[in-house]
């Protein structure tokens, strides 16, 4: 899909990190280029209410993906495609990938059944980049656990899910950004702000057709 405007991704398991990257990349790119940010699940007010549901109901885990998909496409019709026709940079907080990754791979559900929701609801919309946060997930329970105690907020259905659970979503992640490497970066979040800073800014470097400049 042909767009005057930026789709970009933000993606890795929870606990991974990627908040403050996520806020200084916005600034970065803003000194350039009008700047949304969002999130999935949520984005709209329609979506933030299914974002509450999906966070702490019980549900079926095929209700769980179609209402991830409902959500994603009040998302795209109310907030990314306006966003992009305009000629913005859309920052998303996860996309589709975390689909594939928690739905597809944690959950079990089937990436064959991701795929076809994915055809549906978004037709050729892709994010046109993608960092993809990795990092242990040893690493990943410790922040989450140290996160809950500093805020002293419950954990959501997903932050309490199993290590099995994390490690099938980690290796979704990790296997769809080996099938699209000019898409999604990997960026290493176990090493410093700087580091990963550095890192981002390596990366949009290396793909010329995005048309950014980001200082470490």
């Amino acid at each position: 899909m042909t767009h005057q405007g930026l789709f970009i991704t933000v993606e890795g398991v929870d606990g991974a990190g990627k908040s403050t990257a996520m806020e200084w990349l916005a600034e970065q790119i803003a000194a350039q280029r009008t700047v949304v940010r969002t999130r999935e699940p949520g984005g709209t007010a329609l979506g933030e209410r299914l974002r509450e549901l999906l966070l702490h109901e019980k549900m079926d885990l095929e209700t769980e993906t179609l209402l991830m998909f409902a959500a994603r496409r009040e998302h795209i019709a109310q907030v990314i495609l306006p966003a992009l026709a305009r000629g913005d940079v859309v920052i998303s907080d996860r996309f589709t990938d975390a689909t594939f990754a928690y739905q597809g791979g944690g959950r079990g559900v089937g990436f064959d059944k991701v795929l076809i929701l994915e055809n549906w609801v978004q037709g050729e919309l892709q994010p046109d980049f993608t960092l993809l946060f990795d990092v242990p997930l040893n690493i990943a329970r410790a922040r989450i656990a140290a996160r809950a105690k500093q805020t002293n907020e419950a954990l959501d259905k997903f932050e309490n899910e199993s290590f099995e659970f994390f490690r099938r979503t980690r290796e979704a992640y990790l296997k769809r950004a080996e099938a699209a490497p000019q898409r999604i970066a990997i960026i290493d979040s176990t090493q410093s702000l700087d580091d990963v800073k550095r890192q981002i800014s390596q990366a949009i470097a290396q793909r010329a057709h995005l048309n950014l400049h980001i200082a470490p």
